[in-house]
């Protein structure tokens, strides 16, 4: 039987690079790719990761007010008495009453410009929000990675579950904008209660937010005046040579030299950024 003989060996020369050997032309074609300046500009770039923090200002627009404002909802509520754990151990009803009126206001309230403006950052930056607010708006305008510090209306727990001792959110539920009352009774046998971070509670996702700070390139805070924390200290996770833009039409109550503040509401805020962060 006659001996098989290898292939011939070939040399092919690909952007002055000399591949020797046998079926080495697919590697070949692989360097000369990569090795060619004009390909290298079409490889997949890693996408910007934007931080953004936000506050009761961008959610105002859509005519949803805050206990500052003294208005509104608020207007025949003190805030004590209606977001504190206090409140809640003295008066439960009152809190259930308040906050089932609370989910009509956001069940009414729409995304507004400042909403959408952050959602649609998506499609070129990865974007991570941030909120202090327990509407569901930044989830309505379409933003898909929210982080919630102070909870959310649209859901509730029991009033005493694995949540008060573990963080864990397996007993949490979306109830949407349906009301809750007394009497109302989680599965493990408890009254149910708002899933929201009271005045005298740990804000479990502090940690979760400082994470996402810290990894971002560029922090955008929105519609927060810096004043309610333990929140108002997350900018200072901010790399040291990470761009920092506040939109807010108020002054600001610290100061720090990556800190770029843009005196407006929410919404024009928000026209003023996008202008910036296509110069980064």
């Amino acid at each position: 039987m006659a001996e098989k003989k290898a292939p011939p060996r070939t040399k092919i020369r690909t952007n002055g690079r000399t591949c020797k050997g046998w079926g080495l032309l697919a590697v070949c074609e692989v360097f000369a790719y990569l090795y060619n300046p004009n390909h290298i500009k079409t490889l997949p770039m890693a996408r910007k990761k934007i931080a953004v923090l936000t506050g009761a200002g961008v959610s105002a627009e859509s005519g949803i007010s805050t206990f500052r404002d003294n208005d509104g909802l608020w207007e025949n509520f003190d805030p004590y008495e209606v977001a504190s754990i206090d409140g809640w151990l003295k008066d439960p009803g009152k809190m259930l009453t308040f906050y089932n009126h609370m989910r009509t206001h956001v069940r009414d309230a729409k995304p507004n410009a400042a909403h959408k403006a952050i959602a649609d950052m998506e499609k070129d930056y990865d974007v991570h929000v941030i909120t202090q607010n327990v509407d569901n708006l930044h989830e309505r305008a379409g933003s898909t990675k929210v982080l919630h510090l102070h909870g959310e209306v649209t859901k509730v727990r029991p009033e005493r579950g694995v949540y008060d001792r573990t963080y864990s959110e397996a007993e949490v539920f979306d109830i949407g904008y349906s009301e809750v009352n007394l009497g109302d009774k989680a599965p493990n046998g408890e009254q149910l209660r708002p899933h929201i971070v009271w005045f005298g509670e740990a804000v479990p996702n502090i940690e979760k937010a400082a994470d996402i700070v810290s990894a971002a390139d560029v922090l955008l805070i929105v519609g927060t005046s810096l004043s309610v924390y333990p929140a108002a200290g997350l900018y200072r996770y901010a790399g040291n040579d990470t761009p920092i833009f506040i939109i807010d039409p108020k002054d600001l109550p610290v100061a720090d030299r990556r800190i770029h503040h843009i005196k407006e509401v929410a919404t024009k805020g928000m026209e003023e950024f996008l202008l910036c962060l296509e110069t980064l």
